[in-house]
This record gives C-alpha cells, sequence and structure tokens, in this order.
C-alpha cells in the first residue's frame, strides 16, 4: 500500500508535471471507483490544475478554489504517468485502469488498480474536507507543529497496541503497515506494546524513530518518477516484507506475525528481548 512517503513523491511529481496544465478528458473505466457524483467528474475538463498536494494518503490536484480531484490509492492502486498518454479506447472491466486523465501537452496518467479486491477511490469535490477520509484525518506527523509534547498527548490513557495507533488515520495521517514495521523496529520496540503504558524515554525514541524513519523515507522517494517509487520503498525497508531475512542491525532472523489480510514483521532480538510472537494462523489451528 501507498504511505505517506511514496504519497509524497507523488504528490511532487504531479506538482512538477501536471501542475499548470490543463485537464482535457477524464474517463473513468471502473465506475465503481467513483465516490462522487456532484460536481460531476467531467466537470474537471477544460479546468487547469492549479495545486499538487498531500493529505494524509490522499492526493488532491486542485483545478482552483472550488474544485479538486481527490484520489486514495488503497492497497493496490497506482498512478501511470505517460509523457504520451495511450490513444486506445479504454473498456470499463477489460484493464486494471480505473480513471485516466488526459492533459493539453499529450501527457497525462491513468490510476490503476491490480487484484479482485477494489478499493481506490476517486473523488471530485468542491474542498477536500468533503471526503471523509481526509475530514477524519488526524495531525501530519512531519507538520512542524506536532511536536514531542503533541505526540505523548496522542498516546496518553490510550489502551490500544503501538503498532495500531501509529496505523489509525483518525490519530496520526499517513502511516500504514510497512512504516510502522520499520518505526517500531528503529525504536527498538514491540508492536504490542501499549501505547498508553509507554514511559518518558518510550516516548522520546518512538517520537525520533518516527520523525527519522519517515523523514528518510520521503528524501529517498524525493525527485523519483512513479515508476521507480515502488521498488525505492522495497529497497529502504530493514523489517517489512523481510520474513526470513537477517535484521541489518544485529543478525537475528526477521518474523512475521499473521493476520487476514496483512501481517507485521519484527525482529526479536531488537524488539522484543528475544520473544517470539505467536503466529495468529498458527494459533487458531491449534486450539
Amino acid at each position: 500500500m501507498p504511505e505517506m512517503p511514496e504519497v509524497q513523491g507523488l504528490t511532487t511529481f504531479l506538482d512538477e508535471r501536471a501542475v499548470g496544465r490543463t485537464i482535457t478528458r477524464a474517463t473513468v473505466a471502473a465506475i465503481a471507483a467513483l465516490k462522487t457524483y456532484d460536481p460531476p467528474v467531467t466537470a474537471v475538463q477544460g479546468r487547469a490544475i492549479t495545486a499538487s498536494a498531500r493529505h494524509g494518503k490522499f492526493v488532491v490536484l486542485s483545478c482552483g478554489d472550488d474544485l479538486h480531484l481527490v484520489f486514495h490509492l488503497a492497497k493496490a492502486g497506482w498512478l501511470r504517468w505517460y509523457d504520451a498518454l495511450p490513444t486506445t479506447l479504454l473498456k470499463p472491466g477489460k484493464s486494471p485502469i480505473a480513471l485516466r486523465i488526459a492533459l493539453d501537452d499529450g501527457s497525462g496518467f491513468d490510476l490503476t488498480e491490480a487484484g479482485t479486491k477494489k478499493s481506490l477511490a476517486v473523488y471530485v469535490v468542491r474542498d477536500p474536507r468533503e471526503v471523509p477520509g481526509i475530514a477524519r484525518l488526524g495531525p501530519d506527523p512531519l507538520d512542524p507543529a506536532f511536536t514531542r509534547e503533541t505526540f505523548a498527548g496522542l498516546l496518553e490513557d490510550r489502551r490500544m497496541q503501538i503498532k495500531g495507533l501509529l496505523r489509525d488515520q483518525a490519530v496520526i495521517a499517513g502511516i500504514g503497515n510497512a512504516y510502522s514495521d520499520e518505526i517500531l523496529h528503529a525504536a527498538r520496540m514491540s508492536p504490542y506494546a501499549i501505547a498508553g503504558k509507554l514511559d518518558d524515554a518510550e516516548i522520546d525514541r518512538l517520537f525520533a524513530a518516527l520523525r527519522a524513519t519517515l523523514t528518510e523515507a520521503i528524501a529517498e522517494a524525493s525527485g523519483k518518477p512513479p515508476a521507480d517509487l515502488k521498488d525505492a520503498k522495497r529497497r529502504g525497508m530493514q523489517v517489512h516484507a523481510r520474513r526470513g531475512e537477517a535484521c541489518p542491525v544485529c543478525g537475528d532472523t526477521v518474523r512475521s506475525v499473521f493476520f487476514a489480510d496483512r501481517s507485521l514483521e519484527y525482529c526479536p532480538t531488537c524488539q522484543t528481548g528475544g520473544k517470539v510472537l505467536a503466529d495468529r494462523r498458527l494459533s487458531r489451528l491449534l486450539k
């Protein structure tokens, strides 16, 4: 799933390549992806893109102050950029393309989604806050106003596991499964640690890891075209999606815990005092 660093990379790329260009055509190829009907998606046609911005894991392309094309790539979505947009006719349901945007210089992009579970979402709104997912977002962790004290306040009295809290978009915007694994590994903290029970030293360590991990990932994504962002993300991972490999810090084997639709990765030596966390799939089988 694209998370804050990759979405920021896309936003920056679109700022450089799409802002200032006029949308000549907006074609919906997967009607289920379009979540709004007023204004219609065709309202963006003939409008110039004036700004590209990120809100959590949402991309907002503004066409003036009163019209915005917003999309969320979900788990398996991506943006495919073309300097020369294909002229082939889109056939709904016959390709992974959900939306095609054509620009006045012949360039443009497709929003695509792999797999059978379709969650990619597209909105055309008068105000980005009309998008429910944006309206409920918590603070951006790289905002200068997001201080160590702000972070500590979000953790206070919360009885949820820290892994879940980091992924909760209503608490902190932009962090998903991959970067929460990376942040917790950098902080040398168990994903099952209870947020409200962390002491001052642990909060300091976690806040520093959060800021450093995301800052470094955004720097790595900066300047890369969409086609290269996924590989850059994979290369930068220390533990996420590296089950069975050696931890680059201590050499222990990276382990996984599996859930219904995802897994988490961690290093026992670095994060859990050497304890191997129970695999939820095997636990169910043993009952």
